[in-house]
């Protein structure tokens, strides 16, 4: 690992959604000397990856990073080919859909169709989730190796988020027998989802459809679960794959 792009990392990940912070906060988050975090945050403004405040000492993430995330959107053939079909799965249904992917310990949504409803609703795409509190999350666990989910952080975000490892093993398993997941309320409070895995070419799990209601509409129906299935069965056979749902034997 290059130190220099770790630290550079640590500060672009301590300012993430609309923290700002000063130099100080910043040295004492990431354990560096205030001159070292200073000089890695001054490269970073140069490059337009952080922004000082207007009439302030504090620091932002900067715009470059939102031409960076449109870039990396745009090559995502997941996101492409999945589009049309989430639109769909949202007009049939009446529910938010989600599509997700994978980063470290959280879910990313690089698409997200609103409720066909009228309503003012906020833009989701961007935005990361605890994977472990999650619908989509639970779905891309359940596909891993034993080993590489074995050291999840499973913090608690409501009375509700599953916290023992024993039961959240389960529960993925339980994904696994059914390609399905679901969440009640685990991360926010009011809000529930169901997900369903969406396989590539290779039969590996590279993202994750949720159909995302209210927790006083929980259960979901079974034709919303049927409609949720044949959402991410098409999105997987426009992606190559041979067969949905995903082979069990990939993580037993």
């Amino acid at each position: 690992m290059i130190q220099a792009i770790d630290r550079a990392a640590m500060v672009l990940s301590s300012l993430q959604g609309a923290r700002r912070l000063g130099i100080s906060e910043l040295s004492t988050a990431l354990a560096l000397p205030p001159s070292t975090v200073h000089g890695i945050v001054k490269s970073l403004q140069q490059h337009g990856l952080v922004a000082k405040e207007p009439g302030g000492n504090r620091y932002m993430l900067g715009p470059a990073l939102l031409k960076l995330s449109n870039v990396y959107l745009d090559t995502l053939d997941v996101r492409a080919r999945g589009m049309r079909w989430t639109h769909e799965l949202a007009r049939r249904t009446g529910l938010a859909v989600r599509l997700g992917v994978r980063l470290l310990d959280e879910v990313v949504i690089i698409h997200h169709d609103s409720r066909p409803d009228g309503s003012e609703q906020m833009p989701e795409t961007g935005l990361a989730i605890p994977a472990h509190a999650s619908a989509m999350g639970k779905v891309l666990l359940a596909y891993q190796p034993h080993d590489q989910t074995a050291s999840l952080s499973l913090r608690s975000l409501t009375g509700d988020t599953i916290t023992d490892p024993g039961v959240f093993r389960a529960d993925l398993e339980k994904v696994v027998d059914e390609a399905l997941a679901t969440e009640k309320n685990e991360a926010i409070l009011g809000e529930s989802s169901a997900g369903a895995p969406v396989v590539d070419h290779s039969g590996a799990v590279v993202a994750a459809v949720a159909v995302v209601m209210p927790t006083t509409e929980f259960p979901p129906a079974p034709t919303v679960l049927n409609d949720l299935r044949e959402t991410a069965r098409n999105i997987s056979r426009e992606l190559g794959a041979a067969q949905w749902p995903p082979s069990a034997t990939l993580v037993r």
